[in-house]
């Protein structure tokens, strides 16, 4: 039976966020099966040692540590693996996308675990401060935001990379979806 949210055509706030979430992941894909082995890896000399590879890593991992972190509702996201074939192998990161959209669209199923769940997210570097307690809470809903962001972040530095590597690029891979409803907008009003 369908929620009075679901009638109404509006989304769950967790619904949304994923939904933005697997979207940003789904551009990754379509990215990287327009490019080859040698550029996903290949580091432009202007911008060594950024490299494709390393932000769809980095991505992914922080993914990872979001994901695991929610059975116990502790995240810690300077617990990332650093799987350096997910860096130089564009295959396998392609597959670690795939199993990431999936998680999420698991998680979109669980009922018990709403946006608005309380987690507790370690501070980063804590293991190197003087913190009498390394967590601060959060909620599944502001994590999910934040990956988000953190993912359009790194695609913008990955669209600067593929640029400096002469291979061209969707102008709006790497732009913050605000930013893409303001040019439309912005379009719109200029086109009447």
């Amino acid at each position: 039976m369908a929620t009075p949210i679901q009638r109404s055509g509006l989304l769950s706030r967790q619904t949304f966020l994923i939904e933005h979430n697997v979207a940003s992941l789904r551009q990754a894909i379509a990215t990287l099966e327009q490019i080859d082995d040698i550029t996903y890896r290949s580091s432009p000399h202007v911008l060594a040692p950024h490299r494709v590879g390393g932000h769809i890593r980095h991505i992914l991992e922080f993914y990872e540590c979001f994901l695991d972190g929610l059975e116990f509702s502790h995240i810690d996201y300077d617990a990332r693996k650093r799987d350096e074939s997910v860096e130089i192998c564009r295959e396998t990161a392609l597959a670690r996308i795939r199993t990431t959209i999936h998680r999420l669209e698991q998680l979109e199923k669980t009922r018990e675990l709403r946006g608005d769940s309380i987690v507790w997210v370690r501070v980063e570097d804590a293991g190197y401060g003087r913190l009498d307690d390394a967590y601060m809470t959060s909620s599944v809903g502001r994590e999910l935001q934040a990956l988000n962001s953190h993912t359009v972040h790194h695609f913008a530095l990955v669209a600067i990379t593929l640029k400096a590597l002469g291979h061209p690029i969707d102008r709006d891979f790497g732009t913050a979806p605000s930013t893409l409803r303001h040019r439309s907008t912005h379009k719109s009003a200029e086109a009447a």
